[in-house]
Protein backbone atom coordinates (compact mmCIF):
# COMPACT_ATOMS: atom_id res chain seq x y z
CA UNK A 1 0.00 0.00 0.00
CA UNK A 2 1.65 3.54 -0.95
CA UNK A 3 -0.55 5.76 0.68
CA UNK A 4 0.41 7.08 4.00
CA UNK A 5 -1.75 6.08 7.49
CA UNK A 6 -3.00 9.87 7.27
CA UNK A 7 -4.46 9.44 3.38
CA UNK A 8 -5.75 5.89 4.56
CA UNK A 9 -7.71 6.95 7.28
CA UNK A 10 -9.36 9.68 5.64
CA UNK A 11 -9.95 7.52 2.32
CA UNK A 12 -11.39 4.93 5.14
CA UNK A 13 -13.53 7.98 7.24
CA UNK A 14 -16.29 10.53 6.71
CA UNK A 15 -15.66 13.59 8.57
CA UNK A 16 -19.27 13.78 9.02
CA UNK A 17 -19.11 10.29 10.72
CA UNK A 18 -16.50 11.20 12.88
CA UNK A 19 -17.69 14.46 14.01
CA UNK A 20 -20.93 13.09 14.60
CA UNK A 21 -19.67 10.84 17.67
CA UNK A 22 -19.08 13.74 19.31
CA UNK A 23 -21.75 16.28 18.38
CA UNK A 24 -25.10 16.18 16.81
CA UNK A 25 -25.33 17.56 13.35
CA UNK A 26 -27.88 18.85 11.22
CA UNK A 27 -28.43 19.03 7.54
CA UNK A 28 -28.38 22.58 6.15
CA UNK A 29 -28.17 22.49 2.65
CA UNK A 30 -24.93 21.10 1.26
CA UNK A 31 -23.30 21.44 4.28
CA UNK A 32 -24.18 20.29 8.18
CA UNK A 33 -24.75 22.29 11.21
CA UNK A 34 -24.46 22.39 14.99
CA UNK A 35 -24.02 23.86 17.76
CA UNK A 36 -19.76 24.87 18.18
CA UNK A 37 -18.58 22.55 20.87
CA UNK A 38 -15.76 24.83 21.41
CA UNK A 39 -17.37 27.88 22.58
CA UNK A 40 -20.77 28.37 24.10
CA UNK A 41 -23.58 29.76 21.66
CA UNK A 42 -27.07 30.09 21.36
CA UNK A 43 -27.33 29.62 17.53
CA UNK A 44 -25.45 27.20 15.58
CA UNK A 45 -22.43 28.30 13.96
CA UNK A 46 -20.26 25.36 13.35
CA UNK A 47 -20.37 23.78 9.88
CA UNK A 48 -19.38 20.98 8.34
CA UNK A 49 -18.52 20.73 4.56
CA UNK A 50 -18.95 16.96 3.22
CA UNK A 51 -17.10 17.07 0.00
CA UNK A 52 -14.34 18.93 0.95
CA UNK A 53 -14.02 16.72 4.16
CA UNK A 54 -13.67 20.28 6.24
CA UNK A 55 -15.42 22.05 9.25
CA UNK A 56 -15.61 25.54 10.20
CA UNK A 57 -17.39 27.56 13.24
CA UNK A 58 -18.41 31.10 12.35
CA UNK A 59 -19.12 32.31 15.28
CA UNK A 60 -16.41 33.10 18.59
CA UNK A 61 -13.90 31.29 18.27
CA UNK A 62 -13.38 31.04 14.30
CA UNK A 63 -11.40 27.49 13.92
CA UNK A 64 -11.39 25.08 11.48
CA UNK A 65 -9.55 22.29 9.67
CA UNK A 66 -10.04 18.24 8.83
CA UNK A 67 -10.81 15.37 10.72
CA UNK A 68 -7.68 15.45 12.46
CA UNK A 69 -7.96 19.11 13.80
CA UNK A 70 -11.44 18.21 14.82
CA UNK A 71 -9.80 15.02 17.31
CA UNK A 72 -7.61 16.95 18.13
CA UNK A 73 -9.13 19.97 19.39
CA UNK A 74 -11.94 18.07 20.72
CA UNK A 75 -10.26 15.63 22.66
CA UNK A 76 -7.47 18.18 23.36
CA UNK A 77 -4.75 15.84 22.53
CA UNK A 78 -1.60 16.24 20.02
CA UNK A 79 -1.33 15.23 16.61
CA UNK A 80 0.00 11.74 17.38
CA UNK A 81 -2.73 11.28 19.52
CA UNK A 82 -5.71 12.45 17.25
CA UNK A 83 -3.90 9.87 14.28
CA UNK A 84 -3.91 7.00 16.74
CA UNK A 85 -7.93 7.29 17.88
CA UNK A 86 -8.44 8.03 14.02
CA UNK A 87 -6.34 5.48 13.00
CA UNK A 88 -8.75 2.43 15.82
CA UNK A 89 -11.66 4.24 14.23
CA UNK A 90 -10.92 3.18 10.44
CA UNK A 91 -9.43 -0.02 11.42
CA UNK A 92 -6.22 0.59 10.09
CA UNK A 93 -2.54 -0.63 11.38
CA UNK A 94 0.20 2.14 12.77
CA UNK A 95 3.70 0.92 13.16
CA UNK A 96 4.51 0.75 16.78
CA UNK A 97 7.66 2.14 16.26
CA UNK A 98 6.49 5.52 14.66
CA UNK A 99 7.98 8.02 16.30
CA UNK A 100 5.32 11.31 15.72
CA UNK A 101 2.44 8.46 17.38
CA UNK A 102 4.92 7.71 20.76
CA UNK A 103 3.77 10.67 22.84
CA UNK A 104 3.98 10.52 26.38
CA UNK A 105 0.01 10.81 26.40
CA UNK A 106 -0.03 7.48 24.54
CA UNK A 107 2.29 6.05 26.78
CA UNK A 108 -0.05 6.33 30.06
CA UNK A 109 -2.95 5.07 27.48
CA UNK A 110 -1.03 2.00 26.81
CA UNK A 111 -0.49 1.47 30.30
CA UNK A 112 -4.36 1.86 31.28
CA UNK A 113 -5.18 -0.86 28.23
CA UNK A 114 -2.24 -3.68 29.44
CA UNK A 115 -3.55 -2.78 32.93
CA UNK A 116 -6.97 -3.25 31.94
CA UNK A 117 -6.13 -6.62 30.27
CA UNK A 118 -4.15 -8.04 33.46
CA UNK A 119 -7.48 -6.85 36.00
CA UNK A 120 -9.94 -9.10 33.30
CA UNK A 121 -7.30 -12.20 33.48
CA UNK A 122 -6.99 -12.08 37.07
CA UNK A 123 -11.16 -12.18 37.17
CA UNK A 124 -11.55 -15.01 35.47
CA UNK A 125 -7.79 -17.12 36.70
CA UNK A 126 -7.28 -16.14 40.07
CA UNK A 127 -9.16 -17.43 43.38
CA UNK A 128 -9.83 -13.76 44.76
CA UNK A 129 -11.16 -13.35 41.17
CA UNK A 130 -13.75 -16.22 41.56
CA UNK A 131 -14.86 -14.47 44.32
CA UNK A 132 -15.02 -11.07 42.59
CA UNK A 133 -17.05 -12.60 39.81
CA UNK A 134 -19.26 -14.24 42.13
CA UNK A 135 -20.41 -10.82 43.84
CA UNK A 136 -21.01 -9.84 40.23
CA UNK A 137 -23.40 -12.44 39.11
CA UNK A 138 -24.79 -11.30 43.08
CA UNK A 139 -25.64 -7.89 42.03
CA UNK A 140 -27.34 -9.44 38.35
CA UNK A 141 -24.62 -8.20 35.98
CA UNK A 142 -24.43 -10.87 33.80
CA UNK A 143 -21.20 -12.17 32.07
CA UNK A 144 -21.91 -10.47 29.03
CA UNK A 145 -21.79 -7.13 30.70
CA UNK A 146 -18.74 -8.10 32.49
CA UNK A 147 -16.98 -8.90 28.99
CA UNK A 148 -18.57 -5.46 27.09
CA UNK A 149 -17.44 -3.30 30.59
CA UNK A 150 -14.07 -5.10 30.60
CA UNK A 151 -14.81 -5.59 34.36
CA UNK A 152 -11.66 -6.87 36.60
CA UNK A 153 -10.01 -8.33 40.06
CA UNK A 154 -7.09 -6.38 41.39
CA UNK A 155 -4.77 -9.10 43.08
CA UNK A 156 -4.26 -8.44 47.14
CA UNK A 157 -0.32 -9.11 46.25
CA UNK A 158 0.81 -4.90 47.35
CA UNK A 159 2.43 -5.03 43.77
CA UNK A 160 1.58 -7.71 41.42
CA UNK A 161 0.42 -4.99 38.94
CA UNK A 162 3.50 -2.99 38.81
CA UNK A 163 6.10 -5.70 38.55
CA UNK A 164 3.85 -7.19 35.82
CA UNK A 165 4.02 -3.53 33.78
CA UNK A 166 7.70 -2.77 34.63
CA UNK A 167 8.24 -6.28 33.40
CA UNK A 168 6.96 -5.01 29.97
CA UNK A 169 9.31 -2.50 30.00
CA UNK A 170 7.11 0.45 31.45
CA UNK A 171 9.12 3.05 34.41
CA UNK A 172 7.63 3.17 37.73
CA UNK A 173 7.13 7.18 37.49
CA UNK A 174 4.85 6.20 34.42
CA UNK A 175 2.91 4.24 36.39
CA UNK A 176 2.70 6.77 39.24
CA UNK A 177 1.55 9.43 36.27
CA UNK A 178 -1.31 6.77 35.09
CA UNK A 179 -2.77 7.11 38.64
CA UNK A 180 -1.85 2.80 38.47
CA UNK A 181 0.69 2.41 41.19
CA UNK A 182 1.24 5.21 44.53
CA UNK A 183 3.19 7.93 44.75
CA UNK A 184 6.40 6.50 45.17
CA UNK A 185 5.39 3.73 42.82
CA UNK A 186 6.59 0.66 45.19
CA UNK A 187 2.68 -0.77 45.99
CA UNK A 188 -0.37 -1.25 43.46
CA UNK A 189 -3.17 1.76 44.28
CA UNK A 190 -6.26 -1.18 43.48
CA UNK A 191 -5.57 -4.31 45.28
CA UNK A 192 -8.34 -6.85 46.65
CA UNK A 193 -11.39 -5.16 44.72
CA UNK A 194 -13.07 -5.43 41.82
CA UNK A 195 -11.84 -3.13 39.23
CA UNK A 196 -14.42 -0.91 36.70
CA UNK A 197 -12.48 0.61 33.83
CA UNK A 198 -13.53 3.93 33.40
CA UNK A 199 -13.61 5.04 29.34
CA UNK A 200 -12.92 8.11 27.42
CA UNK A 201 -15.16 9.11 24.57
CA UNK A 202 -13.19 7.15 22.61
CA UNK A 203 -13.94 3.88 24.50
CA UNK A 204 -10.05 3.49 26.18
CA UNK A 205 -9.42 2.98 29.17
CA UNK A 206 -8.14 5.99 31.20
CA UNK A 207 -8.92 5.45 34.97
CA UNK A 208 -10.18 2.60 36.94
CA UNK A 209 -12.29 2.65 39.97
CA UNK A 210 -12.24 0.38 42.75
CA UNK A 211 -14.59 -1.58 44.89
CA UNK A 212 -14.31 -3.92 47.98
CA UNK A 213 -16.06 -6.98 47.92
CA UNK A 214 -16.38 -8.39 51.09
CA UNK A 215 -19.08 -7.03 53.63
CA UNK A 216 -16.54 -7.16 56.56
CA UNK A 217 -13.85 -4.97 54.36
CA UNK A 218 -12.97 -1.50 56.51
CA UNK A 219 -11.26 0.40 53.93
CA UNK A 220 -13.16 2.63 51.51
CA UNK A 221 -16.35 1.01 49.48
CA UNK A 222 -14.89 2.71 46.48
CA UNK A 223 -11.41 4.19 45.56
CA UNK A 224 -10.65 5.81 41.76
CA UNK A 225 -7.81 7.17 39.80
CA UNK A 226 -6.26 10.29 41.12
CA UNK A 227 -6.50 13.19 38.64
CA UNK A 228 -3.78 12.03 35.98
CA UNK A 229 -3.29 13.53 32.34
CA UNK A 230 -5.64 11.13 30.98
CA UNK A 231 -8.16 10.97 33.41
CA UNK A 232 -10.28 14.17 34.50
CA UNK A 233 -13.13 13.18 36.62
CA UNK A 234 -14.78 16.49 36.26
CA UNK A 235 -14.90 15.57 32.46
CA UNK A 236 -15.39 11.93 31.87
CA UNK A 237 -18.92 10.52 32.57
CA UNK A 238 -18.93 7.03 33.09
CA UNK A 239 -20.86 4.99 30.59
CA UNK A 240 -20.61 8.05 27.98
CA UNK A 241 -18.93 5.89 25.15
CA UNK A 242 -21.50 3.60 24.88
CA UNK A 243 -24.49 5.71 25.52
CA UNK A 244 -23.45 8.47 23.17
CA UNK A 245 -25.97 7.06 20.36
CA UNK A 246 -28.83 6.31 21.98
CA UNK A 247 -28.38 9.66 24.24
CA UNK A 248 -28.93 11.30 20.53
CA UNK A 249 -31.03 8.82 19.22
CA UNK A 250 -33.19 9.44 22.60
CA UNK A 251 -33.09 12.72 22.84
CA UNK A 252 -32.48 12.54 26.41
CA UNK A 253 -29.69 11.47 28.75
CA UNK A 254 -30.27 9.68 31.50
CA UNK A 255 -27.61 10.27 34.88
CA UNK A 256 -27.42 7.99 37.54
CA UNK A 257 -24.58 7.64 40.76
CA UNK A 258 -22.93 4.28 40.93
CA UNK A 259 -20.88 2.50 37.75
CA UNK A 260 -23.39 -0.67 39.04
CA UNK A 261 -26.69 1.74 37.78
CA UNK A 262 -25.25 2.57 34.38
CA UNK A 263 -24.51 -1.01 34.10
CA UNK A 264 -27.46 -2.86 34.68
CA UNK A 265 -29.94 -0.12 32.93
CA UNK A 266 -28.06 -0.65 30.19
CA UNK A 267 -28.01 -4.83 30.35
CA UNK A 268 -31.60 -3.99 30.64
CA UNK A 269 -31.76 -2.18 27.31
CA UNK A 270 -31.79 1.31 28.25
CA UNK A 271 -28.65 2.78 27.01
CA UNK A 272 -28.91 6.59 27.07
CA UNK A 273 -27.70 6.20 30.67
CA UNK A 274 -24.21 7.69 32.35
CA UNK A 275 -22.70 8.22 36.07
CA UNK A 276 -20.81 11.23 36.84
CA UNK A 277 -18.61 9.04 38.37
CA UNK A 278 -19.67 10.08 41.93
CA UNK A 279 -18.81 13.74 41.76
CA UNK A 280 -21.20 16.38 41.09
CA UNK A 281 -22.05 17.55 37.45
CA UNK A 282 -19.88 19.86 36.44
CA UNK A 283 -18.91 22.33 33.94
CA UNK A 284 -17.21 19.79 31.75
CA UNK A 285 -19.41 17.40 32.28
CA UNK A 286 -22.28 19.63 30.62
CA UNK A 287 -20.69 21.18 28.08
CA UNK A 288 -19.41 17.42 26.86
CA UNK A 289 -23.39 16.31 27.54
CA UNK A 290 -24.52 19.10 25.61
CA UNK A 291 -22.91 18.01 22.22
CA UNK A 292 -25.37 15.41 22.33
CA UNK A 293 -28.31 16.55 23.94
CA UNK A 294 -30.00 19.68 26.31
CA UNK A 295 -32.30 16.79 27.84
CA UNK A 296 -31.18 15.39 31.33
CA UNK A 297 -33.04 13.41 33.81
CA UNK A 298 -31.29 12.64 37.20
CA UNK A 299 -31.89 10.08 39.20
CA UNK A 300 -29.36 11.13 42.05
CA UNK A 301 -29.72 10.49 45.45
CA UNK A 302 -30.91 13.89 46.65
CA UNK A 303 -30.97 13.26 50.67
CA UNK A 304 -29.35 15.49 52.64
CA UNK A 305 -25.59 14.96 52.70
CA UNK A 306 -25.86 15.29 48.92
CA UNK A 307 -28.60 17.56 48.28
CA UNK A 308 -26.07 20.73 48.45
CA UNK A 309 -23.83 19.20 46.25
CA UNK A 310 -26.49 17.85 43.57
CA UNK A 311 -28.42 20.96 43.53
CA UNK A 312 -25.84 23.11 42.25
CA UNK A 313 -24.88 20.85 39.66
CA UNK A 314 -28.49 20.82 38.61
CA UNK A 315 -28.56 24.52 38.85
CA UNK A 316 -25.48 24.97 36.14
CA UNK A 317 -27.40 22.59 34.18
CA UNK A 318 -30.43 25.14 34.38
CA UNK A 319 -27.72 28.02 33.19
CA UNK A 320 -26.99 26.39 30.61
CA UNK A 321 -30.43 25.73 29.67
CA UNK A 322 -30.64 22.42 29.79
CA UNK A 323 -34.28 20.77 30.35
CA UNK A 324 -33.55 18.83 34.06
CA UNK A 325 -35.74 16.62 35.37
CA UNK A 326 -35.87 15.09 38.50
CA UNK A 327 -36.57 10.87 38.70
CA UNK A 328 -38.58 9.61 41.89
CA UNK A 329 -37.18 6.31 42.64
CA UNK A 330 -39.13 3.65 44.77
CA UNK A 331 -38.53 3.86 48.58
CA UNK A 332 -34.45 2.64 49.21
CA UNK A 333 -33.89 1.72 45.85
CA UNK A 334 -31.40 2.96 43.35
CA UNK A 335 -31.48 2.65 39.51
CA UNK A 336 -29.49 -0.75 39.89
CA UNK A 337 -32.26 -2.07 42.48
CA UNK A 338 -35.14 -0.93 40.40
CA UNK A 339 -34.16 -1.98 36.62
CA UNK A 340 -33.39 -5.44 38.07
CA UNK A 341 -36.39 -6.25 39.84
CA UNK A 342 -38.69 -5.10 37.21
CA UNK A 343 -37.35 -2.99 33.96
CA UNK A 344 -41.05 -1.78 33.27
CA UNK A 345 -41.20 -0.04 36.55
CA UNK A 346 -37.76 2.03 35.77
CA UNK A 347 -38.86 2.97 32.51
CA UNK A 348 -42.21 4.35 33.80
CA UNK A 349 -40.04 6.40 36.67
CA UNK A 350 -37.76 7.72 33.80
CA UNK A 351 -41.16 8.28 31.64
CA UNK A 352 -42.75 10.31 34.55
CA UNK A 353 -39.50 12.38 36.01
CA UNK A 354 -41.04 15.73 37.43
CA UNK A 355 -39.49 18.84 35.98
CA UNK A 356 -37.33 19.89 38.64
CA UNK A 357 -39.04 23.17 39.86
CA UNK A 358 -42.11 20.42 40.16
CA UNK A 359 -39.68 18.30 42.26
CA UNK A 360 -38.44 21.48 44.48
CA UNK A 361 -42.03 22.35 44.70
CA UNK A 362 -42.86 19.19 46.00
CA UNK A 363 -40.07 18.90 48.50
CA UNK A 364 -40.87 22.27 49.96
CA UNK A 365 -44.51 22.03 50.91
CA UNK A 366 -44.46 18.26 51.67
CA UNK A 367 -42.83 18.56 54.80
CA UNK A 368 -44.60 21.92 55.75
CA UNK A 369 -47.87 22.93 57.67
CA UNK A 370 -48.55 25.42 55.30
CA UNK A 371 -51.59 26.71 57.33
CA UNK A 372 -48.65 28.08 59.93
CA UNK A 373 -47.46 31.81 58.86
CA UNK A 374 -43.43 31.10 59.64
CA UNK A 375 -43.71 27.25 57.49
CA UNK A 376 -45.35 29.43 54.57
CA UNK A 377 -42.79 32.24 54.87
CA UNK A 378 -39.78 29.17 54.90
CA UNK A 379 -41.50 27.82 52.05
CA UNK A 380 -41.83 30.84 50.20
CA UNK A 381 -37.62 31.67 51.07
CA UNK A 382 -36.79 28.27 49.88
CA UNK A 383 -39.10 28.51 46.43
CA UNK A 384 -39.07 32.45 45.33
CA UNK A 385 -35.14 31.89 43.85
CA UNK A 386 -35.90 29.12 42.37
CA UNK A 387 -38.85 30.90 40.89
CA UNK A 388 -36.66 33.67 40.00
CA UNK A 389 -34.29 31.57 37.55
CA UNK A 390 -36.62 31.14 35.15
CA UNK A 391 -36.31 33.12 32.49
CA UNK A 392 -39.42 32.89 30.40
CA UNK A 393 -41.82 35.51 32.02
CA UNK A 394 -44.69 32.66 31.43
CA UNK A 395 -43.56 30.08 32.83
CA UNK A 396 -42.14 31.91 35.75
CA UNK A 397 -45.72 33.82 36.34
CA UNK A 398 -47.46 29.92 36.03
CA UNK A 399 -45.08 29.25 38.95
CA UNK A 400 -45.75 32.05 40.85
CA UNK A 401 -49.52 31.62 40.79
CA UNK A 402 -48.86 28.06 41.41
CA UNK A 403 -47.15 28.98 44.81
CA UNK A 404 -49.60 31.83 45.58
CA UNK A 405 -52.33 29.14 45.66
CA UNK A 406 -50.26 26.82 47.39
CA UNK A 407 -49.42 28.85 50.18
CA UNK A 408 -52.90 30.45 50.12
CA UNK A 409 -51.35 34.26 49.64
CA UNK A 410 -51.67 36.48 47.27
CA UNK A 411 -49.10 37.00 44.02
CA UNK A 412 -48.23 40.57 44.68
CA UNK A 413 -47.06 39.70 48.08
CA UNK A 414 -45.03 36.80 46.58
CA UNK A 415 -43.90 39.43 43.90
CA UNK A 416 -42.97 41.76 45.98
CA UNK A 417 -39.97 39.64 47.95
CA UNK A 418 -38.64 37.88 44.90
CA UNK A 419 -38.39 41.53 43.89
CA UNK A 420 -35.95 41.57 47.23
CA UNK A 421 -33.80 39.06 46.22
CA UNK A 422 -30.80 39.68 45.29
CA UNK A 423 -29.25 38.57 41.46
CA UNK A 424 -27.27 35.66 41.74
CA UNK A 425 -24.13 35.65 40.26
CA UNK A 426 -23.68 33.59 36.56
CA UNK A 427 -20.82 31.44 36.45
CA UNK A 428 -17.88 32.36 34.39
CA UNK A 429 -18.45 29.13 32.07
CA UNK A 430 -22.08 31.02 31.83
CA UNK A 431 -21.41 34.38 31.35
CA UNK A 432 -19.07 34.13 28.23
CA UNK A 433 -22.18 32.76 26.37
CA UNK A 434 -22.80 36.59 26.70
CA UNK A 435 -20.06 38.07 25.14
CA UNK A 436 -20.15 39.78 21.67
CA UNK A 437 -18.82 37.83 19.28
CA UNK A 438 -16.02 40.50 17.47
CA UNK A 439 -15.92 39.80 13.71
CA UNK A 440 -13.99 41.72 11.05
CA UNK A 441 -16.46 43.84 9.46
CA UNK A 442 -16.59 43.49 5.33
CA UNK A 443 -17.74 46.28 2.61
CA UNK A 444 -20.32 45.50 1.09
CA UNK A 445 -18.79 44.91 -2.16
CA UNK A 446 -16.53 42.36 -0.48
CA UNK A 447 -19.72 40.72 0.82
CA UNK A 448 -21.23 40.30 -2.53
CA UNK A 449 -17.90 39.27 -4.16
CA UNK A 450 -17.95 36.38 -1.56
CA UNK A 451 -21.29 34.94 -2.28
CA UNK A 452 -20.66 35.11 -5.87
CA UNK A 453 -17.48 33.08 -5.71
CA UNK A 454 -19.15 30.81 -2.75
CA UNK A 455 -22.03 29.92 -5.06
CA UNK A 456 -19.60 29.87 -7.63
CA UNK A 457 -17.63 27.24 -6.00
CA UNK A 458 -20.86 24.80 -5.13
CA UNK A 459 -22.22 25.34 -8.67
CA UNK A 460 -19.63 25.43 -11.48
CA UNK A 461 -21.85 26.21 -14.50
CA UNK A 462 -22.57 29.44 -12.73
CA UNK A 463 -18.49 30.30 -13.59
CA UNK A 464 -20.11 30.75 -17.31
CA UNK A 465 -22.00 33.80 -15.69
CA UNK A 466 -18.73 35.63 -15.44
CA UNK A 467 -17.92 37.70 -18.05
CA UNK A 468 -14.31 39.59 -18.68
CA UNK A 469 -15.33 42.56 -16.73
CA UNK A 470 -16.70 41.30 -14.03
CA UNK A 471 -14.58 39.18 -13.59
CA UNK A 472 -11.51 42.15 -13.31
CA UNK A 473 -13.58 43.52 -10.66
CA UNK A 474 -12.71 40.95 -8.09
CA UNK A 475 -10.02 41.39 -5.91
CA UNK A 476 -6.91 38.63 -6.28
CA UNK A 477 -7.46 36.27 -4.06
CA UNK A 478 -11.19 35.50 -5.41
CA UNK A 479 -9.63 35.62 -9.18
CA UNK A 480 -7.41 32.91 -8.47
CA UNK A 481 -9.85 30.72 -6.89
CA UNK A 482 -12.09 31.31 -9.78
CA UNK A 483 -9.24 30.30 -12.01
CA UNK A 484 -8.85 27.45 -10.55
CA UNK A 485 -12.65 26.55 -10.52
CA UNK A 486 -12.40 27.20 -14.21
CA UNK A 487 -9.31 25.15 -14.54
CA UNK A 488 -7.28 27.63 -15.94
CA UNK A 489 -5.16 27.97 -12.59
CA UNK A 490 -3.36 24.54 -11.59
CA UNK A 491 -3.53 25.15 -8.14
CA UNK A 492 -3.66 27.30 -5.05
CA UNK A 493 -1.88 28.58 -2.12
CA UNK A 494 -2.35 27.40 1.50
CA UNK A 495 -3.76 30.82 1.86
CA UNK A 496 -6.15 30.63 -1.24
CA UNK A 497 -6.81 27.11 -0.09
CA UNK A 498 -8.14 27.76 3.34
CA UNK A 499 -10.26 30.96 1.71
CA UNK A 500 -11.53 28.30 -0.54
CA UNK A 501 -12.87 26.18 2.15
CA UNK A 502 -14.15 28.61 3.86
CA UNK A 503 -16.68 29.98 1.39
CA UNK A 504 -17.82 26.47 0.51
CA UNK A 505 -18.64 26.58 4.58
CA UNK A 506 -20.43 30.12 4.52
CA UNK A 507 -23.59 29.39 6.11
CA UNK A 508 -26.86 31.12 4.87
CA UNK A 509 -25.53 30.93 1.40
CA UNK A 510 -28.35 28.23 0.45
CA UNK A 511 -30.50 30.01 -1.88
CA UNK A 512 -33.75 29.48 -3.84
CA UNK A 513 -32.87 30.17 -7.00
CA UNK A 514 -28.52 30.42 -6.93
CA UNK A 515 -28.38 31.31 -10.35
CA UNK A 516 -30.47 33.97 -10.20
CA UNK A 517 -28.70 35.18 -7.36
CA UNK A 518 -25.52 35.44 -9.03
CA UNK A 519 -26.72 37.27 -11.76
CA UNK A 520 -28.62 39.46 -9.50
CA UNK A 521 -24.77 40.02 -7.24
CA UNK A 522 -23.10 40.66 -10.60
CA UNK A 523 -25.40 43.42 -10.99
CA UNK A 524 -24.76 44.91 -7.60
CA UNK A 525 -21.01 44.35 -7.78
CA UNK A 526 -21.24 46.49 -11.01
CA UNK A 527 -22.93 49.23 -9.71
CA UNK A 528 -20.52 49.03 -6.81
CA UNK A 529 -17.53 49.75 -8.97
CA UNK A 530 -19.65 52.50 -11.03
CA UNK A 531 -20.13 53.82 -7.64
CA UNK A 532 -16.79 54.26 -6.38
CA UNK A 533 -15.74 55.18 -10.15
CA UNK A 534 -18.20 58.21 -10.30
CA UNK A 535 -17.14 59.51 -6.74
CA UNK A 536 -13.68 59.66 -7.48
CA UNK A 537 -14.06 61.75 -10.83
CA UNK A 538 -16.50 63.62 -9.18
CA UNK A 539 -13.46 64.26 -6.66
CA UNK A 540 -10.81 64.62 -9.62
CA UNK A 541 -13.36 67.43 -10.94
CA UNK A 542 -13.65 69.29 -8.28
CA UNK A 543 -9.81 69.43 -8.20
CA UNK A 544 -9.83 70.36 -11.66
CA UNK A 545 -12.41 73.41 -10.94
CA UNK A 546 -10.05 74.66 -8.05
CA UNK A 547 -6.74 74.49 -10.17
CA UNK A 548 -8.70 76.40 -12.83
CA UNK A 549 -7.69 73.01 -15.86
CA UNK A 550 -10.57 73.44 -17.91
CA UNK A 551 -9.35 70.86 -20.40
CA UNK A 552 -9.48 68.51 -17.45
CA UNK A 553 -12.62 69.24 -16.42
CA UNK A 554 -14.12 68.69 -19.58
CA UNK A 555 -12.54 65.05 -20.16
CA UNK A 556 -13.60 64.52 -16.53
CA UNK A 557 -17.15 64.96 -17.16
CA UNK A 558 -17.34 63.32 -20.12
CA UNK A 559 -16.33 60.43 -18.29
CA UNK A 560 -18.82 61.37 -15.66
CA UNK A 561 -21.88 61.00 -18.20
CA UNK A 562 -20.66 57.91 -19.56
CA UNK A 563 -20.06 56.00 -16.79
CA UNK A 564 -23.40 57.33 -15.37
CA UNK A 565 -25.31 56.37 -18.45
CA UNK A 566 -24.14 52.38 -17.17
CA UNK A 567 -25.44 52.87 -13.96
CA UNK A 568 -28.40 53.40 -15.58
CA UNK A 569 -28.69 51.05 -18.22
CA UNK A 570 -27.75 48.28 -15.01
Amino acid sequence: MNDSPIQEIKNRLDIVDVVKDYITLEKAGSNYRALCPFHSEKTPSFFVNQTRQIWRCFGGCNEGGDMFQFVMKIEGVEFGDALRILAKKAGVELKKQDPQIETKRKRLTDICETSAMFYERQLSESKGGKEAEKYLLGRRISKESINLWRIGYAPTKKDALSKFLIGKGYKREELVQAGISTERGSFDRFRGRVIFPIFNLSGDPVGFGGRTVVKEDERAKYINTPATMLYDKSAIMYGMHEAKTAIRKEGFAVIVEGYTDVILCHQAGYKNVISSSGTALTHKHLDILGRYTKKIRTAFDMDEAGKSATKKGIDMALEKEFDVRIIIMPENEDPADTVSRDSKEWENCVKNAKPVIDFYFQNALSSRDISDPYEKKEAAKELLPEIKKIRNSIERSHFISKLADSLGIKEEALLDEMGKLKEEKKSDAYSREDLEEKKEKKTRRELLEEKVAALCAREKEFLSLLDEEIFSFFKEDVQNILLYLKKEKESLSKKEEDYLNYLLLIPSIEEEKPKEEVKICIREIKKEYLREKLYRIKEEIKRAEDSGDEKKEEDLTKQFDEYSKKMQAL
